[in-house]
């Protein structure tokens, strides 16, 4: 149905009950809401997240530098179920107090280093390790200028096509008009910069790429909030083109399945503390032993 009804603010907003899908864990105010530490693994960095697309933009950078053979990079990535209000212990909230996921702590040092944000971690992670971070100064400012379109541009997607398309209550044509426009937008701004580049920032595969492929190529090729067909995916072909070249890495196969809560049980590995996990834990797996 269509909402038509008239909304008159008033002059000051008061807070009313949420509703729709994440009515549960949606409020004005910040800070932990009870007290929780957080588990620590034997590995260097440790990851606090969700298979969401922001959690996989890490998660496929993390594994693409263990591909790489930066030791390093080896993680624990623990589950946190933004759905049960896991975010808003104190042991999160102390590393990320947006109450957000991911969040990475970087244990490697005498003292811990916390990082939050996805693209404050990829470039964190990028610098520490001398990957996937072009060192040129124009390759460098190209990098960093896409990847903070995505970061700029996520907003529109998931908190406007994605929650009044597939979330919201009741459905709002204008909503869905306003922000449908601005995806197919953003959809049209990457892939003409695809039809001129084999990846987004140039030649070479970059932290741009993994952090832009886990929401476009969600919306292209994963029917993300069941807009596919409203969106027309397939008519941006060199994002289709873009998104199979990245599929075709195992290690951006491998991050997609990291905290996955949903899909196939095989893609599905709800905790990663070994490369062997892959092979041993997820879901179909366990379920089958």
């Amino acid at each position: 149905m269509t909402d038509t009804s008239e909304y008159t603010p008033p002059k000051v907003w008061i807070a009313k009950p949420a509703l729709g899908r994440f009515a549960n864990i949606n409020r004005p105010t910040a800070g932990a809401q009870y007290e929780k530490e957080l588990p620590v693994g034997r590995h260097p960095l440790q990851l606090y997240s969700l298979g969401t697309p922001n959690g996989v933009k890490v998660t496929i950078m993390l594994e693409e530098l263990l591909a790489l053979g930066h030791s390093g990079a080896e993680y624990d990535a623990w589950l946190i179920k933004i759905g049960e209000g896991d975010q808003f212990g104190s042991g999160f909230v102390a590393i990320n107090p947006n109450s957000k996921i991911p969040a990475l702590v970087d244990r490697s040092g005498p003292t811990p280093i916390r990082v939050f944000e996805t693209g404050a971690i990829l470039v964190y992670l990028a610098e520490k390790f001398g990957a996937f971070l072009p060192t040129e100064p124009a390759a460098r400012a190209e990098c960093l200028s896409w990847l903070f379109w995505q970061m700029g541009s996520t907003p529109y997607i998931g908190g406007g096509f994605g929650h009044f398309y597939a979330y919201a209550p009741v459905k709002i044509e204008y909503a869905i008009d306003r922000f449908t426009m601005e995806t197919k937008r953003l959809l049209d701004v990457l892939d003409r910069r695809l039809a001129e580049s084999e990846y987004v920032a140039g030649p070479a595969y970059t932290i741009a790429d993994m952090a832009i492929f886990p929401w476009y190529g969600g919306l292209a090729r994963f029917n993300q909030y069941g807009g596919a067909e409203f969106l027309a995916v397939h008519e941006y072909k060199n994002v289709q083109r873009w998104v199979d070249k990245l599929l075709a890495r195992p290690a951006v196969r491998r991050g997609r399945m990291v905290n996955r809560l949903s899909g196939e049980p095989s893609e599905q590995l709800h905790e990663r503390h070994d490369a062997s996990d892959f092979d041993t834990k997820t879901q179909d797996k366990l379920a089958a032993n």
